[in-house]
């Protein structure tokens, strides 16, 4: 199935890198970790390059990035996804974590590919769950998340089952970008 016509290429959007967690587990920043030569956020970034606009959700500054903090902090993903809606400037809002450095700019092009009126979200998926990170979604659901965690209701897994959403094979994304598309660096030897 073809990305719908009208966002062929031609929507505006935000992109924005979640750097908001602790970093317990990889025992120092992931975002500043040198990695290949380069912090990962560094990596990440370059990825969003096609973006209208660009920014980091974290509560601590990053020198060189514009950096907006948690609007409602302790709901884990979830309060980087809200905060990272309701900054955007644009309706369609690319979300990605710190630690993921293999998601180019090619990657971010053809997900812009699926997205579609009545769609609130873009994200790859396997079975029944869904890799809420390196996902488009729509400002519309500001309301929504908003409503989550103020309820304590966390699940970003629940949030996407439950709003309009268009699932692309995580097997079929990691055989056209890489088998590392979605790795989620939990400690600096889980990086290739």
């Amino acid at each position: 199935m073809k990305g719908s016509l009208p966002y062929d290429g031609a929507v505006r959007w935000s992109g924005v890198v979640l750097a908001g967690g602790r970093s317990r587990r990889f025992g120092e920043d992931k975002a500043l970790f040198p990695y290949r030569g380069r912090p990962l956020l560094a990596w990440v970034w370059a990825g969003l390059a096609e973006a209208e606009e660009r920014f980091v959700v974290a509560n601590r500054p990053y020198p060189g990035y514009p950096v907006y903090p948690d609007l409602y902090p302790g709901g884990e993903v979830l309060s980087g996804l809200h905060a990272a809606l309701a900054h955007a400037r644009w309706e369609w809002v690319a979300v990605v974590g710190c630690d993921q450095p293999f998601l180019s700019v090619e990657y971010w092009r053809y997900m812009r590919g699926w997205l579609a009126p009545g769609v609130l979200a873009v994200v790859a998926g396997w079975q029944d769950a869904l890799e809420p990170l390196g996902a488009f979604y729509h400002r519309s659901l500001l309301p929504e998340v908003e409503q989550r965690l103020r309820a304590g209701s966390y699940s970003l897994q629940r949030l996407l089952r439950e709003v309009p959403h268009r699932q692309l094979s995580r097997a079929g994304l990691e055989a056209r970008f890489g088998r590392h598309l979605f790795l989620n660096a939990n400690r600096p030897q889980d990086l290739p």
